[in-house]
């Protein structure tokens, strides 16, 4: 019970914000019609079971005036149910990709926010598979919340509907008990019960292992998609390594997981169908076979006897609603679960980073300056130690030192995504901060749109766009602004470097972080590429990461790494001017 009071907990939690959103009146009232078509067609199974009593009297007592009449009543009934299954249908739908979108823009939001979806991965990414949480589990969420809430009701309306007519049709039952005569009233009602009340408990027992089963297939069905993914993105690097049988060796045992959870899953499925089965089968003449005797002893018709079988199955059927529906709910409750948890790994990241351990602040100068800086890993140990440094508008500064040495990190840090550490960053106010990686991120789409992101390609003129990538030695790209293709893959690395210095120019940042952004550039042409920041940028600060010895001569001070171990510290040391770029 603390189980299921705990799913319906996290239910609540995930599907009332949606009803409270600025939604909520389009939300409601499409649920309100929903329940009302869904009330609408248990009126109709009721007038049915009333139809049947006088219908199966009509043939009984051979009346052909009242036979035809009835199926003039049956028509009526008939096309009614079927306006309301079309428009209930339509209707679920159109809630259903209503609340999809909002949920899904919910996630986004909250695992686009402030870093989040890059703080998971650093954190271990407890939510495995984000991107499958968002994708799928909301949809099955939103899918199965309607299709089971509404059933679910529609189940208890039935249930009440039916069991008074059950209980007025069945009369009461002597029951003689160790020479005791004991009257049951309602004794079909009472077997109704007790026989789905049975098949519940028994198909529970059957059937629990359903719900890990299905999380964890869900789980493996994510990585295997992953991966595949991950073969077609490097699909140059592997060819270069000859890595396909490495790759398929990798992915095999990938899907042999799935593989196995799956004959685990068909075992558990196959266990809880020989069960469900037979009691759908038994379920078929068990209400005739309780309302038989009373039909053959004469108390009463043909008529009566089908109406009560009838009423008999729909109260059984209601009472039974778990049986039938459990393998539906052992999956919706494994997406429930994944579900709060992808929003529990959320909630974990956001507490850390609404108390950083850095303290970015404004220098109340022009200046870039680190004080007391303390860089960790995530597990807590340090990383390195940053003392006095500082930076002062149109100063070039190379970060030099072993490769491991947590050069990298530092730059994170100073851009504000790394959270471990501790320690005060100050920028100047209302500074622009760009920092550019080694391997560039580019979109795939339109190549307007790669060059102007994160921003809208409208946001600057063509003229503009056209210009900066001549300016980086691009100019054979100028005319294909219009083109859509897979630039990480049609683009070599060095041209999407290039192309990432193009965004810098278009920018135009105060402060400028560079992750080895021109190794794979030729030394010339980095030459070429560090003199055009600096006159197009000449105030802007610029921070280098880098191992070239060329490196040294377009920069004016050198930061450091020094010690054997960590932490190491970072230490500052000018240089000669840096030559005027040519």
């Amino acid at each position: 019970m603390r189980s299921l009071f705990r799913l319906l907990g996290d239910i609540r939690r995930l599907a009332l914000p949606y009803f409270r959103s600025e939604e909520r009146w389009s939300a409601l009232g499409l649920l309100a019609a929903v329940i009302a078509l869904e009330l609408a067609w248990v009126y109709a199974t009721v007038l049915l079971n009333e139809w049947n009593s006088a219908f199966y009297n009509a043939i009984q007592e051979k009346d052909f005036p009242a036979f035809q009449k009835q199926l003039l009543v049956f028509c009526g009934i008939a096309i009614g149910a079927i306006i309301v299954a079309v428009y209930q249908i339509y209707l679920k739908q159109w809630l259903q990709i209503r609340w999809r979108r909002w949920l899904t823009k919910r996630y986004l939001d909250h695992w686009l926010a402030d870093e989040t979806h890059y703080r998971l991965r650093l954190s271990g990414d407890a939510a495995d598979n984000p991107d499958q949480r968002i994708a799928e589990d909301v949809n099955m969420f939103v899918s199965q919340t309607i299709g089971v809430g509404i059933g679910l009701l529609g189940t208890i309306v039935s249930l009440a509907s039916f069991s008074v007519i059950l209980w007025g049709l069945s009369g009461s039952y002597d029951l003689k008990l160790f020479g005791t005569n004991l009257l049951i009233p309602g004794y079909l009602f009472w077997a109704a019960l007790i026989y789905a009340g049975v098949g519940t408990w028994l198909a529970h027992l059957i059937g629990k292992p359903l719900v890990r089963l299905n999380f964890d297939q869900q789980r493996y069905e994510a990585d295997f998609r992953v991966d595949l993914v991950r073969v077609r993105e490097n699909a140059e690097q592997i060819a270069l390594l000859r890595g396909e049988p490495a790759e398929e060796r990798r992915l095999t045992g990938r899907f042999s997981r799935i593989r196995e959870n799956f004959f685990a899953l068909m075992g558990a499925q196959k266990r809880l169908t020989w069960f469900s089965a037979g009691y759908n089968q038994i379920s078929t003449i068990f209400p005739y076979v309780v309302v038989s005797p009373a039909y053959f002893s004469g108390a009463i018709l043909l008529g009566p006897m089908m109406q009560t079988a009838s009423a008999f199955s729909s109260v059984q059927g209601s009472f039974s609603f778990f049986i039938s529906s459990y393998s539906t709910l052992a999956e919706w409750t494994a997406v429930v679960n994944r579900l709060t948890g992808f929003e529990a790994s959320m909630a974990a990241v956001k507490r850390d980073a609404d108390a950083p351990a850095f303290r970015h602040v404004e220098s109340g100068g022009t200046e870039m300056r680190l004080a007391n800086l303390d860089v960790r890993l995530p597990d807590g140990s340090a990383l390195l130690r940053a003392q006095g440094i500082a930076a002062h508008p149109g100063e070039r500064v190379l970060v030099t030192g072993p490769s491991g040495a947590g050069k990298t990190t530092l730059l994170r840090a100073i851009a504000g995504i790394w959270p471990f550490g501790e320690g005060e960053i100050a920028l100047p106010a209302q500074a622009r901060l760009m920092i550019l990686p080694q391997r560039p991120y580019i979109p795939v789409g339109r190549l307007d749109s790669a060059l102007s992101y994160p921003a809208e390609p409208d946001t600057y003129e063509r003229a503009q766009l056209e210009e900066v990538l001549t300016a980086v030695g691009l100019p054979a790209l100028a005319g294909r602004l219009d083109e859509t293709a897979a630039w990480p893959h049609v683009l070599s690395l060095g041209e999407q470097q290039r192309l990432s210095i193009a965004r810098v120019l278009l920018v135009r940042p105060d402060v400028l972080l560079l992750d080895e952004a021109t190794a794979a550039l030729d030394e010339p042409l980095e030459a070429q590429l560090y003199g055009l920041i600096s006159q197009r940028l000449p105030k802007a600060v610029l921070l280098s990461i880098g191992h070239r010895s060329t490196l040294v001569a377009l920069h004016d001070t050198a930061l450091a790494l020094e010690g054997m171990q960590a932490p190491r510290t970072l230490a500052a040391s000018h240089l000669a001017p840096a030559p005027a770029a040519a």
